[in-house]
């Protein structure tokens, strides 16, 4: 009545169980339930005349639709609120990448030595990004690189 192997195939059967419901029996009843995920920390506030610190990127940028090359560079840093929260700035944590608007070839010599790097650069203008399409959250407009000393 008995099949060959029946011995072996209950057993491998039964080990089979064990290390399957092994696992079940080791979690505690409430580690079924989601986890609820942690609070955004609050982001601090950028004003005129802060420091803003982070990697900085350049972009290869087109002005207009068939327009010259403009050299364009971003800083991804620490969310960071701006006082005036309009446009694509009303996230919970603030913007995280801003646009660092060169007016003049000075201003692009003098990032294209922090490329890849981290920079300090104290914000004199800054503002929200107002179209979806922008390559960035915030945009600053007049600033200054801070060196260490």
């Amino acid at each position: 009545m008995t099949k060959r192997r029946f011995g072996k195939r209950l057993s491998f059967g039964v080990a089979m169980l064990v290390v399957l419901a092994a696992p079940a029996a080791r979690s505690a009843p409430g580690d079924l339930e989601p986890q609820a995920e942690p609070a955004p920390k609050a982001a601090k506030l950028i004003n005129a005349g802060d420091v803003l610190s982070g990697e900085l990127n350049a972009m290869k940028v087109r002005a207009g639709k068939l327009g010259k090359r403009v050299a364009t560079y971003q800083v991804t840093s620490e969310p960071r609120r701006l006082a005036t929260a309009n446009g694509l700035c009303g996230l919970e944590t603030g913007p995280e990448t801003f646009q660092i608007v060169t007016n003049n070839e000075a201003q692009v010599a003098q990032l294209k030595n922090f490329i890849g790097k981290e920079v300090s650069l104290k914000v004199d203008e800054v503002a929200c990004s107002q179209e979806a399409g922008q390559m960035s959250d915030a945009v600053v407009t007049k600033w200054s690189v801070v060196t260490k000393r």
